[in-house]
């Protein structure tokens, strides 16, 4: 069993930048996609980036395309997700996963969430 906990999250004006920070323990997740979502108050939780295990396939929402980037360290069995020139629309919770099936977009395919960082992005 896996544990990921996440970091970063915080309040950033519009235009500006959060590093959010996912951090694995338990075991490694470098065999693993992993992915990141965000839910805002009232709406469904929507994919935001994956990333598959080696780092050499990424994959984005068209919202955050261009803006975010996603990575990861295996070493330090950690995921990254850089995101550059906020809006407020990009306000909400951000959740990592741990990707177990085919489709990277899709939440049903996670298994292992972690509990979630805030991002608020003001106008």
């Amino acid at each position: 069993q896996v544990q990921l906990v996440e970091s970063g999250g915080g309040l950033v004006q519009a235009g500006g930048s959060l590093r959010l920070s996912c951090a694995a323990s338990g075991r490694a997740i470098s065999s693993v996609a992993m992915g990141w979502f965000r839910q805002a108050p009232g709406k469904e939780r929507e994919f935001v980036a994956a990333i598959n295990w080696s780092g050499a396939n990424r994959y984005y929402a068209d919202s955050v395309k261009g803006r975010f980037t996603i990575s990861r360290d295996n070493a330090e069995n950690t995921v990254y997700l850089q995101m550059n020139s906020l809006k407020p629309e990009d306000t909400a919770v951000y959740y990592c996963a741990e990707n177990q099936g085919a489709l990277m977009a899709h939440p049903e395919f996670y298994g292992y969430w972690g509990q979630g960082t805030q991002v608020t992005v003001s106008s």
